[in-house]
């Protein structure tokens, strides 16, 4: 039966491109729903600051009028810009276990990036390095936390029968509060760096979120700047992500580090709302969003999703100071486990760190890529 690939635009056939997720997972009890909400206002290039420097292209794969798989083509100029290369990006790959319906759905993503002028591939990219990014290669026994993706075991077969080659690998480290207490070392180092570099943590003061916002703007661009990949997030783009996830944000779980003149580091940590989104089932309304506040109390998980400090503080243990600090808040929370992710495999200093505070690795996301010339 052949397949047919439609590109699409109109609000009618992105909300299909969302929906058929739940044909592929439901017989995966690991995958958490997206909150469709959420992933509109994504996907809304007119209203997403990302769009402003970006272009996509979604697609629809049917066959027999029947959605069978989905991808989108991302033209990303500020990563062109940042990193003076051809680089296209492909993301939001759903599909049947399906060579056939998986190689069509990259070939019109290829065809597309091929007529912007790129002569690389890249993905997952959902749509950038700074949302959803790469794809779970091992781990499938456990939940993805917070923005972090899943997607069945079988993607990998297609994925490398296409072509498509590992680019690059992210791991996510699983931190238990029990195991860092048993070392009095990281405590110790954390103490020490510290006083070395006259330093003071504190937890976000929500009552000044945009002098707060401007702090984060600050430490973000200049920490992360030397990572494989990155691509710096345009004001505009980190203010929209806050209005996102202040209703989220435990400010004494998001946490700024500063010596008497500026702000040198900064730490973002999430309760891992993925426990309230799986009984949502992609719906806030009419009243799944009162879940929020009844049940986060429970959450018995945090994901740091961003740990880092500028570079002329870098290499001074400073970071074992930052994990002390946000084991000892979550723990007067009643979290008692964590996830660090996502780390590049290469990210020396952030492994080190990991494992210095017991961090065991336990699930790998990979970013793929190949030549499309």
């Amino acid at each position: 039966m052949s397949i047919s690939i439609k590109p699409i635009d109109s609000k009618s056939d992105i909300k299909k491109f969302l929906k058929m997720q739940w044909k592929i997972y439901e017989n995966y009890p690991n995958w958490v729903p997206p909150l469709l909400y959420d992933k509109l206002k994504l996907l809304d290039t007119k209203k997403n600051p990302f769009f402003k420097h970006a272009q996509i292209q979604m697609f629809l794969a049917y066959r027999d009028n029947e959605i069978v798989g989905r991808i989108a083509a991302i033209k990303n100029d500020l990563h062109n810009k940042e990193h003076n290369d051809k680089v296209g990006f492909f993301g939001f790959f759903e599909s049947i276990n399906d060579q056939t319906v998986a190689n069509s759905l990259l070939d019109a993503a290829k065809k597309w990036l091929l007529e912007k002028g790129f002569d690389v591939m890249r993905g997952p990219a959902n749509p950038s390095v700074n949302d959803e990014y790469a794809m779970l290669v091992d781990g499938f026994d456990d939940p993805p936390r917070m923005l972090m993706p899943y997607n069945p075991p079988y993607y990998i077969k297609l994925f490398e029968n296409y072509g498509l080659k590992k680019a690059k690998d992210l791991y996510a480290y699983k931190i238990i509060n029990e195991e860092i207490k048993k070392s009095e070392k990281i405590f110790r180092i954390a103490d020490i760096a510290l006083r070395r570099s006259n330093v003071t943590i504190r937890g976000m003061n929500m009552k000044n979120f945009n002098e707060e916002l401007e702090r984060v703007k600050y430490v973000y661009n200049k920490a992360w700047a030397p990572n494989w990949g990155f691509v710096p997030l345009t004001d505009e783009e980190i203010d929209y992500l806050a209005a996102d996830l202040k209703p989220l944000v435990d400010p004494n779980l998001v946490l700024f580090m500063e010596n008497e003149k500026e702000t040198v580091g900064f730490a973002l940590v999430l309760p891992d709302y993925n426990f309230i989104f799986k009984e949502m089932n992609g719906r806030l309304l009419p009243f799944n969003f009162i879940k929020l506040f009844t049940k986060r109390k429970n959450i018995p998980w945090a994901r740091i999703i961003i740990l880092g400090l500028i570079p002329e503080y870098q290499k001074k243990g400073l970071d074992a100071s930052f994990y002390v600090e946000v084991v000892n808040r979550a723990a007067a929370r009643g979290i008692f486990l964590g996830e660090a992710s996502w780390i590049l495999e290469d990210n020396n200093m952030m492994v080190r760190g990991a494992e210095t505070m017991k961090g065991v690795r336990y699930k790998k996301y990979r970013i793929y890529q190949m030549p499309i010339l």
